[in-house]
């Protein structure tokens, strides 16, 4: 989405050398992504999630692959020249960086961008790995309300978001159908999800992440790049996949106006 929506991206990691492998380099080439920076492993299969969906619940199954294979060293410094921003997501399902992952967003930093971090479920249910020495040095925390629960051990997102304020810059808990909330100058600020069919929300986290990034590394006001990044993540629930109906910047900002028109 973040590229639909104007920007530029790379993606860095690894995938295998079978066929599964020269799909996903295709795919990503296709969509506008640099694939300079990804490695081919020699021996291990791409990683490969499906997505389990009904209307009462979802279910993520994963094979792991070259995942878990990312290592520091393998995110050289060169690979943040000419960009403005690194982001990561599954931080637990990358185990080979829990080690790493806060010195390659120290690094980045210190060449000029900032950082996120998406975490994704915990499959262990530990919910630590290192996670809280990294968000020092993470400028936008982006879980959902489940994940923010198994941090905190907070069940209510304002209270999980205050009990965390102090170990990252911004965190932003994604609410689905309820929309999202950041905190403020020490205020909630919240944003209603617009009304819409819903027919997957495989993808909807990352969809939200996307616009709200772009709105807030174009400096928008908090509340707009809330809104965006609720339209993104609501946009893209109304057809099967994660990736089917990304929205473009003017479809999300005309859902961002439906919402406001409906209230």
């Amino acid at each position: 989405v973040l590229i639909r929506i104007g920007n530029q991206a790379a993606f860095v990691g690894w995938v295998g050398n079978a066929a599964s492998g020269d799909f996903c380099m295709n795919s990503m080439n296709a969509l506008g992504l640099a694939v300079s920076r990804i490695r081919r492993h020699p021996s291990m299969k791409t990683s490969v999630t499906v997505s389990l969906s009904s209307p009462e619940d979802r279910s993520l199954v994963s094979y792991l692959g070259t995942i878990p294979e990312l290592r520091r060293e393998h995110i050289e410094d060169r690979f943040f020249t000419g960009f403005h921003h690194v982001h990561s997501s599954s931080y637990f399902l990358q185990t080979g960086m829990h080690e790493g992952f806060r010195d390659v967003f120290s690094r980045a930093r210190r060449h000029g961008l900032t950082t996120s971090l998406d975490p994704a479920c915990d499959p262990q249910l530990r919910w630590e790995s290192r996670l809280r020495e990294t968000l020092a040095e993470v400028d936008v925390f982006l879980p959902n309300e489940t994940e923010l629960y198994g941090i905190t051990g907070e069940a209510e997102p304002e209270r999980g978001l205050r009990c965390i304020e102090g170990l990252v810059k911004r965190t932003v808990v994604k609410l689905g159908a309820k929309g999202a909330m950041t905190l403020e100058g020490g205020r909630a600020v919240c944003v209603s999800a617009p009304p819409v069919d819903v027919v997957d929300p495989t993808g909807a986290g990352d969809n939200f992440n996307s616009g709200f990034l772009h709105a807030w590394l174009h400096r928008k006001p908090i509340l707009e790049a809330l809104q965006l990044g609720v339209a993104c993540g609501s946009f893209s629930v109304r057809a099967v996949g994660g990736t089917t109906a990304q929205a473009t910047l003017p479809e999300a900002l005309a859902l961002v106006n439906q919402g406001k028109d409906a209230r």
